[in-house]
């Protein structure tokens, strides 16, 4: 697109692109805690308790299973927690399976761990009502943890969705995460200019196929600036311009993220000289049925 104004552009980058789903993942927390309601409804019974180091060996006797739940009383997913103090270090394994049964040793142990780290005193005095109303907010707060996994998709998730509204389908007339020599073999095309000569393995985000042309499209999304954000302008300016000596190919490049504010120039650079590059406020305006009509 030509006579587009480059600090215009850029003035509408987005800060964020999270999703209403990005912050927590409440199907998969109360699955996790699903999985667990019953061993955590027989510790319940310790709330209050006045005896409670006798209460819980008994637990554990009747129900060793519940011994499986109390690392995730911790925000512990594993099975295994290992504790160092005046007496020493100790691994503690959260398997019944893994000590002899009705071990003196093996209650005094778990009963040691519940108390200096403070779960018998939650649960003797009231800190807490219900296990499962605890356990959901522990499982709340971990979720979050995967928010960088989930926002690495981010980006893709958005412009695939944009793709589709454009009319194409997935699998028919675009696809997903294609090799270069996979387009070549596909659509029979020499791409030999932007593989160097094959001794590249170069894979695309996204490829649409149309009647007269096929894309080949980039995708990424920076919160932060840095030198990978220079680097990637290179790179795709470079890739555009050797896309043009392919009759029938067309390199697409969609970026966004307020960290381009610190890489300005390059960016400048590219935005220039390529014919396809553009950001979410594009794709708002409808840029992919103009591009792929």
């Amino acid at each position: 697109m030509k006579n587009r104004n480059f600090d215009t552009w850029l003035s509408k980058f987005r800060a964020s692109i999270s999703t209403y789903d990005y912050y927590v993942d409440f199907e998969k927390v109360h699955r996790n805690v699903d999985e667990i309601k019953i061993e955590l409804n027989i510790l319940n019974s310790l709330i209050g308790s006045k005896n409670i180091k006798d209460d819980f060996v008994q637990i554990l006797k009747r129900y060793p299973e519940t011994l499986r739940v109390v690392p995730i009383l911790l925000a512990k997913r594993e099975s295994e927690i290992y504790c160092q103090d005046e007496n020493g270090g100790y691994l503690y394994q959260f398997r019944v399976e893994k000590y002899p049964p009705n071990s003196h040793l093996f209650y005094e142990r778990c009963c040691y761990f519940m108390e200096q780290t403070g779960l018998f005193d939650l649960l003797q005095n009231h800190l807490i009502n219900n296990l499962v109303d605890y356990v959901t907010g522990v499982e709340t707060g971990l979720d979050s943890n995967g928010r960088k996994n989930r926002g690495g998709h981010l980006m893709e998730d958005l412009i695939e969705k944009y793709i589709q509204k454009a009319g194409f389908v997935k699998d028919i007339n675009y696809f997903k995460e294609m090799y270069l020599v996979d387009i070549e073999k596909k659509w029979n095309m020499d791409l030999s200019a932007l593989s160097n000569q094959g001794k590249a393995a170069k894979r695309f985000d996204f490829v649409v196929k149309t009647a007269s042309n096929v894309y080949a499209i980039e995708t990424n999304f920076y919160t932060g600036g840095g030198s990978k954000l220079n680097e990637t302008a290179r790179s795709y300016k470079m890739l555009s311009q050797e896309a043009e000596a392919v009759e029938g190919f067309e390199f697409v490049w969609l970026t966004d993220g307020i960290g381009w504010k610190s890489a300005r120039g390059n960016l400048r650079e590219t935005f220039e000289v390529m014919e396809h590059i553009y950001s979410i406020d594009d794709m708002e305006q409808g840029i992919m049925e103009v591009i792929f009509n």
